[in-house]
Formats: structure tokens, C-alpha cells, sequence
């Protein structure tokens, strides 16, 4: 008698043999079939043979093992069953935790936002931002008279808002060169 080709993949609830014959027949299968027997005892673990079945394709024959007691075998036989598998398998204990309090996160934002109050230019040169700057810039603009407008509007358009002048003696003699800012490159687009 010759052995068929097989191999077996497991999870903790079933163990997977897979005998590869092609063309077997289902109403011939057993665990010995035609002159080709595969002898698998003793079993490294216990089954449930009533949970346990088999179906019969063209290319394998496929057998479902339900095992008795939940556990990995790590093989399919062997001279001596794994102590591991006859022994009930016990998930490991879940900690148990109090349920999570609900957080009030528009309560949280809220008390934080009233918390913090607006700091002035005086108390941060960098307060406010952009916006700060703009409405400064807009202030000298409203305050200054013709020529300083004139200034202001020339060097901002011909240095490509790099630089803002209002002295507007130095800025009629010629066109304002650009100067980016340290470790930036200006490219001309146009």
C-alpha cells in the first residue's frame, strides 16, 4: 500500500486534513481507500467524531477534525497525545474595567477658550498675527499723506510685495529691487 499526499492546517476549534487523490469516490471513501491507506494513530490530540465530516472532491479529499478540547496540536499524530489538548482550553481571564465616564468635550472647550484671554500687542509684539500687521500697515497707509502713499504703493507692487517703503524721494529715483527673505529664492514668473 502506498501513502497519499496530505497535510493538515489547524485552528484552535477544528484541525484540516487535506489527502490529495484525484478522482476519488465518495461512496468508497473511508479511511482506507482502494490500495492507498493513510494511518493516523494515535491522533496527537481527542475528536468529536460526531462534529467531525469530509467532503469528496475531484482533486482531494478534505476531512474536518472537531477537536475535543480547544488547543493548538502542532501535529497531526504522535507517540504521545499533547498534554495541552486534553485539558479544557480556558480563554485568558479579561480584565474587568469600569466603563468610561463620558467627556462633555464642547464643556472642556469652552472652559479653556474662557480661560485664555486675548493678549494685546503691547503684552505680544506677535499677537494677533497677520492680521495685526495688515491692520498696522493699513494704519500708516490711512495716516500718511500723498507722497508716503505714493511710496508705499510703488515699492510693495515693484518689489513684489518683498519690500514697503514710505520715504518717496529714494523710491521716484529708480525701480525698487526685490529682496526675498533669508533662505528664500525670488523667481520671476511673467
Amino acid at each position: 500500500m502506498t501513502t497519499p499526499r496530505h497535510e493538515f492546517y489547524e485552528t484552535d476549534e477544528k484541525l484540516t486534513l487535506s489527502i490529495f487523490e484525484r478522482n476519488a469516490d465518495p461512496a468508497q471513501f473511508s479511511f482506507t481507500h482502494g490500495d492507498k491507506s493513510l494511518v493516523l494513530e494515535p491522533l496527537k490530540g481527542q475528536i468529536e467524531v460526531d462534529k467531525s465530516d469530509y467532503t469528496v472532491g475531484k482533486v482531494k479529499i478534505e476531512i474536518r477534525f472537531a477537536k475535543a478540547a480547544l488547543g493548538r496540536w502542532g501535529a497531526l499524530v504522535g507517540d504521545t497525545p499533547d498534554p495541552l489538548a486534553n485539558t479544557a482550553y480556558a480563554p485568558p481571564p479579561s480584565e474587568t474595567r469600569p466603563a468610561p465616564r463620558r467627556k462633555n468635550w464642547d464643556a472642556l472647550t469652552t472652559e479653556i477658550l474662557s480661560s485664555e484671554k486675548e493678549k494685546s500687542t503691547e503684552e505680544d509684539p506677535n499677537a494677533g498675527g497677520d492680521s495685526t500687521l495688515n491692520s498696522f500697515f493699513q494704519k500708516i497707509f490711512a495716516d500718511a499723506d500723498d507722497d508716503t502713499k505714493k511710496a508705499m504703493m510703488k515699492s510693495y507692487q515693484e518689489s513684489g510685495g518683498t519690500t514697503l517703503s514710505t520715504n518717496w524721494d529714494e523710491v521716484k529715483k529708480s525701480k525698487v529691487e526685490v529682496k526675498p527673505p533669508q533662505g528664500s529664492e525670488w523667481k520671476n514668473w511673467g
